[in-house]
């Protein structure tokens, strides 16, 4: 099985990313390129929905902050959903907890990006 493996649905406005493995320097450029697609295709809504996510590496955090401004450009953002506890301590470590907004589960990401675009 590769070291990644990534998946992605549309619900509504929102692009869910669902990344499963691990985001390291050998498999960084998957996700970079999955996430960039999206944006090349306008999907500027993204929910990372981490739940088979065992680890990432900074590579992979650079990754989220290389196109979060344009997303926010464009009146989207990236959320990130059922952070198992050692990413959550990754992303929480290096300040990702204070620029992006995390849920405890798909759902209520769903319900943030749903009143979001109403707005």
């Amino acid at each position: 099985m590769a070291d990644l493996s990534i998946s992605v649905r549309q619900v509504g406005d929102v692009a869910v990313l669902l990344p499963a493995g691990f985001i390291n320097a050998h498999t960084v450029r998957d996700f970079e390129d999955a996430l960039e697609k999206l944006v090349q295709d306008g999907r500027y809504m993204i929910l990372v929905n981490c739940k088979d996510l065992n680890y990432i590496s900074s590579a992979g955090l650079g990754a989220i902050m290389g196109l979060i401004e344009t997303v926010r450009e464009h009146e989207g953002d990236i959320l990130l959903s059922n952070l198992q506890d050692n990413v959550f301590a990754i992303f929480d470590t290096l300040g990702f907890t204070q620029l992006y907004r995390v849920f405890s589960d798909e759902e209520q990401a769903m319900a943030a990006a749903s009143s979001e675009r109403q707005s």
